[in-house]
């Protein structure tokens, strides 16, 4: 999470810059690629940017690649994951020069390489790294609704709610009891077969991006969807909880996402709950092992009191924070509004910690 946060400041900072012409430079360098290739690269291109015409940006580009290249030169070989790296004239005022280098290693391993001058850095790619791509297919269901969604993230995204024809447990007159259930049975069948339909295309067009699938509901039903013939083998395969359910629909679903704590356990949603229960419970039992709102927060990080810092992901001085607590040790969590408990932190000024012993 701290590395994710550290690049999205990155990104943000370099998304600010705007060069007055085609004058900023961006080297994407993918893993295992020969690093001398790439300053190789980049002395060729100075000698191709001696041909622009404006001298201002002749000068800012000359002096750019200059500059990556002897950054370049400090690495003995290129990172694991590969290397992004930026250079360029930050000045603001017309006529002046100020040369600025970016680094930084990706989460992942690159697999493109890129050089580009333009008047923007390229972004792009690092944005896309740290875009979560990992999504859950959730079903809800019993025999007389179902709902079929994806957890992407944080967020739980519904694609569709369906109502059956299937009529209720009692016998209508006229028809013999093994008769009535039948017809019960096949029109169970014909609702199954709907749902089926549109989780087996949405799920499968997620490909290797779908983690797994939950599914729940009230009584039985749910378990003779999930072991019967409906939802492709593939999928079935990847069912990781089935949970008995009061609701179904919207809060079904949330049911569900709350149910299958143990199959999510490594998903940011569920660490950010676990994180914000154990600081309600401590704060129920004892407010002297925690503190929130900036000033007392601050006044915890300082005096080095500080284990845990919460922090809403739209909290103005995050960034101030995040460095404030890194010099003392304390670890940073970044929750986000998309969940009940994050909602509750907003509400005691959005930032809070859960402390390393009593502070007076």
């Amino acid at each position: 999470m701290a590395e994710a946060f550290q690049i999205k400041k990155l990104i943000q900072e370099l998304r600010a810059i705007r060069g007055r012409h085609t004058e900023l430079v961006t080297v994407y360098i993918p893993s295992g690629y020969d690093l001398n290739k790439i300053i190789t690269h980049l002395s060729q291109e100075q000698g191709t940017a001696s041909n622009i015409k404006d001298k201002t940006t002749r000068t800012n580009v000359i002096d750019s690649l200059e500059r990556m290249i002897r950054h370049l030169r400090l690495f003995k070989q290129t990172p694991p994951n590969g290397l992004a790296v930026f250079s360029g004239n930050t000045a603001s005022q017309e006529g002046k020069q100020d040369i600025k280098i970016w680094s930084v290693e990706p989460p992942t391993p690159l697999k493109m390489r890129m050089y580009r001058c333009d008047q923007t850095f390229v972004t792009e790619p690092l944005e896309d790294m740290i875009v979560s791509h990992d999504v859950y297919g959730m079903i809800v269901m019993d025999n007389r609704e179902g709902t079929v969604g994806l957890l992407k993230g944080k967020t739980i995204i519904m694609i569709k709610e369906f109502t059956s024809n299937v009529p209720g447990k009692l016998q209508v007159g006229g028809f013999s009891q093994q008769r009535y259930a039948r017809l019960r049975e096949e029109a169970c069948h014909e609702f199954y077969k709907r749902i089926s339909a549109v989780a087996n295309a949405e799920f499968l067009a997620l490909g290797n991006n779908l983690r797994g699938i939950m599914v729940g509901g009230p009584g039985q039903t749910k378990n003779k969807f999930a072991t019967g013939d409906y939802l492709n083998t593939e999928l079935k395969n990847k069912i990781v909880s089935i949970q008995d359910l009061s609701y179904t629909g919207e809060y079904g679903m949330h049911e569900l996402l709350e149910k299958s704590h143990e199959a999510l356990a490594q998903e940011d949603i569920i660490k950010e709950k676990k994180i914000m229960q154990e600081f309600f419970e401590i704060l129920a039992k004892t407010s002297e092992k925690i503190a929130y709102g900036e000033t007392d927060v601050r006044k915890a990080i300082e005096l080095g009191a500080a284990d845990r810092v919460l922090i809403s992901e739209d909290h103005p001085t995050l960034e101030v924070i995040y460095e404030l607590a890194a010099k003392t040790g304390a670890t940073v969590i970044i929750i986000s509004l998309e969940t009940q408990e994050g909602k509750q932190l907003k509400e005691l000024g959005g930032i809070a910690t859960i402390l390393r012993y009593r502070i007076s």
